[in-house]
């Protein structure tokens, strides 16, 4: 499996699923923390609004399709190391996405990290 990148991120996009983002940030949102539930919420947010192109969201679901994927570069199951290839895929959109990211984007992330951490 390559690694992500802006230029493949649409190869990952058809591996977006609402339903399977969910149940893997549910699964897995203790373990990660804040370090990627955060993030990778701004993500869906970002993804949900209006204001976000077409072509954004297509980057946004080729990053969150690779988070989904059950095998990518470095397999989740691996201790700390499991999830650094999507935190890089995740902060890579964030950062090129970055004039999409409102402050109600960040608060609706929040509020949905805060809620998945208390369960």
């Amino acid at each position: 499996m390559e690694k992500f990148s802006i230029d493949n991120a649409p190869q990952y996009e058809r591996h977006y699923n609402e339903d399977k983002l969910w149940q893997k940030l549910r699964k897995f949102a203790r373990r990660w923390g804040e370090k990627l539930l955060y993030p990778a919420l701004m993500l869906y947010c970002m993804i949900k609004s209006p204001d976000v192109s077409l072509r954004d969201k297509a980057l946004i679901a080729g990053a969150l399709g690779y988070l989904i994927l059950p095998i990518d570069a470095i397999p989740d199951f691996i201790p700390l190391m499991g999830i650094t290839d999507d935190l890089a895929a995740i902060f890579m959109v964030l950062k090129t996405l970055d004039k999409d990211l409102t402050p109600e984007i960040k608060r609706q992330a929040r509020e949905q990290a805060d809620k998945l951490l208390k369960q």
